[in-house]
């Protein structure tokens, strides 16, 4: 997984992030922390307990991932107030990968949430899912991977330098942007990674346009009173949401590995922080129908 860089480790001026930045990010988080709680609050008191169907499983799934990363909020909010951190290079380690992490777990669940969605809508059958153990077991495969593989090649690896430790130079944290430079494979890596969320948004974007022109097709001037019509509604918004939060970024990010400098890090954290008004998807269920039974929120294609 790449790294996300504030400074450059040629010049200590740099590692000092300008005001205007910082109050720019502290809004920023501030407000996703706010609208994040809000969002996640809601949606678990809409469906509580019930896992009806694989969607209602991969959205609470959802659910874990943004709060997981609305913890580490608070000490983000520190940083940019302070404009120093005194918590510990591995702390700060762990806060800078969960904002990357947050925002690939969320792009998976995602695109399982849109897939189920859209292979429903084709399905011939119109019966709801409801293996409640195949979903559950899928989970634990995804959060079982992510913890015996993902999390420990994290710990040793993520912002591993050949250079000195750049991760408390000057108090600052975040410092990882100059491992672009030492190693090529994790360049790489960030540009697969990318390019792979960027050619899988297009790819649902046009499969979306699809269903809709079929949607619109088959009832013409009746759509808007057709259930068939405001399901898809959910699915462009989540689509919306990709593309808003994570596809600029992901663009962007394909430019800043490889023109890594310090004229472009606080630029990146921006970008970044950006990806983070994903933690307002839930808002998409509240709405209309949001408080009729699980079994037709979640389940309905």
């Amino acid at each position: 997984m790449g790294n996300e860089s504030n400074t450059s480790c040629d010049n200590i001026d740099d590692n000092v992030i300008p005001k205007s930045y910082r109050y720019a990010l502290l809004s920023i988080y501030t407000i996703v922390l706010i609208g994040g709680i809000i969002s996640m609050s809601l949606m678990i008191n809409n469906i509580k307990s019930n896992v009806c169907s694989v969607t209602t499983t991969a959205v609470l799934n959802l659910i874990m991932v943004h709060i997981l990363f609305l913890l580490t909020v608070p000490f983000r909010l520190y940083f940019y107030a302070a404009g120093e951190w005194h918590l510990g290079p591995n702390f700060c380690k762990v806060v800078s990968a969960m904002i990357l992490a947050h925002m690939y777990l969320a792009f998976i669940f995602y695109v399982i949430i849109l897939v189920i969605r859209y292979l429903d809508f084709f399905r011939s059958s119109k019966q709801v899912f409801y293996r409640r153990l195949h979903a559950l077991g899928a989970s634990a495969a995804v959060w079982g991977l992510i913890l015996i593989v993902v999390v420990p090649l994290t710990a040793v690896k993520y912002g591993s330098s050949t250079e000195s430790d750049t991760t408390t130079s000057d108090n600052q944290c975040f410092n990882f942007g100059a491992i672009f430079d030492e190693k090529h494979a994790v360049a790489v890596l960030n540009y697969i990674l990318s390019a792979l969320i960027i050619i899988l948004t297009l790819a649902l974007a046009c499969c979306q346009m699809c269903i809709l022109w079929c949607v619109y097709r088959t009832h013409r001037a009746m759509i808007f009173s057709q259930q068939e019509f405001w399901a898809q509604i959910k699915s462009i918004f989540f689509m919306l949401t990709i593309i808003v939060c994570f596809v600029p970024y992901n663009a962007f990010r394909i430019y800043y590995v490889s023109h890594f400098n310090a004229n472009l890090q606080v630029k990146n954290e921006i970008a970044l922080a950006v990806t983070t008004f994903s933690c307002f998807d839930m808002l998409t269920f509240i709405g209309r129908g949001s408080f009729r039974p699980c079994d037709t929120i979640c389940c309905v294609p």
